[in-house]
């Protein structure tokens, strides 16, 4: 009847930090502290996450920099700030919602918010002191969702920037493979290659079957390198938090008339990725189909049961994009 996107609830329901390992020597580190239990930092969107990078001596004069690292960038460094003992000077798109902590003479920890989807990956502090120069690296990871995104129009319609294009539309981006990887930890098994964010197809199996590469392992599959722009295939998309709620108003309306019902209650269609965060975050359960701002019709459950999709696991179950006329549905509202 529908599809379902299985996908465990994480542990971390706040901005936390987690165990990992070194990134650099420690017997390099003259000016550095190496930073071995919280080299990772994990928040939501909407958060503030700090971005751990602490001084354990001072040279006589020195410059802090932190740059956020992109594989593949072309062009400058992705600069976000620059500091030296007294002041700071901000950088780049990151730089409005960047500054520096500074809870103590040796601190030079960066702070960045309220944090957006595209501000997790690596990041690079590092002391410039002309001479021996040195730096540390820290991950922020954006808590959230991945969720596949077929086009209206039919599976495999779009080129790599109409997936991107598309996953925006719904309050998301394109996943990356780090977070398509630990959705798929997570319980994530879908038969259907989508673009990525590097801009490459692959589609995450738990249980191999005819069709999805019976013949091997469970696992992340991957296609050959795609042309971005002959290539089409579906999207992973992936959003986290969101500021609003989401909400249902039952009903039998059509596409039009759902609209006009959400703006009713001052809201709007709700968007896939909405539908999404409320089911992770906020343990969203209705089961009942609603329209979607896309078209779509589709109803997110926490906690299986009996005529609630016939799948034991939990999700967001899909009715695909019915007729937008001629089939009646309650609808799911954003506020």
């Amino acid at each position: 009847m529908g599809v379902s996107l299985l996908l465990l609830v994480g542990f971390l329901t706040c901005p936390t930090v987690l165990l990992s390992a070194p990134t650099t020597s420690a017997s390099k580190l003259k000016y550095l502290l190496e930073p071995p239990v919280y080299a990772e930092v994990v928040a939501r969107r909407g958060e503030n996450a700090t971005l751990p990078c602490i001084l354990k001596s001072k040279p006589d004069h020195y410059k802090v920099k932190w740059t956020k690292l992109e594989p593949g960038r072309v062009g400058p460094e992705n600069l976000v700030i620059i500091s030296n003992e007294h002041a700071f000077k901000r950088h780049g798109r990151l730089g409005p919602r960047a500054s520096l902590r500074r809870a103590h003479n040796m601190d030079a920890s960066l702070r960045l918010g309220p944090l957006r989807l595209r501000d997790g990956g690596r990041y690079r502090c590092e002391l410039i002191n002309d001479i021996e120069d040195e730096s540390v690296v820290v991950t922020l990871r954006i808590e959230g969702v991945v969720f596949p995104y077929q086009s209206p129009k039919g599976r495999y319609r779009m080129n790599f920037r109409e997936a991107e294009a598309a996953c925006e539309e719904q309050d998301g981006v394109l996943a990356t493979y780090e977070e398509l990887y630990r959705a798929w930890t997570e319980g994530l098994d879908w038969c259907k290659a989508g673009w990525l964010q590097d801009g490459s197809v692959r589609y995450p199996i738990i249980s191999p079957r005819p069709a999805c590469g019976a013949q091997t392992g469970p696992g992340i599959r991957s296609y050959s390198p795609k042309d971005k722009d002959v290539d089409r295939f579906d999207a992973f998309c992936f959003t986290s938090l969101t500021a609003g709620s989401v909400f249902y108003i039952p009903g039998a309306f059509s596409l039009e008339e759902a609209g006009r019902a959400c703006g009713r209650r001052a809201a709007e269609l709700a968007l896939v990725g909405q539908l999404y965060a409320a089911w992770r975050f906020r343990g969203y359960d209705r089961c009942d189909g609603g329209w979607l701002s896309d078209g779509s019709v589709r109803f997110p459950i926490g906690t299986p049961r009996g005529r609630c999709g016939g799948i034991p696991e939990p999700g967001v179950r899909s009715f695909g994009f019915p007729n937008q006329t001629s089939h009646l549905y309650g609808v799911y509202c954003y506020r």
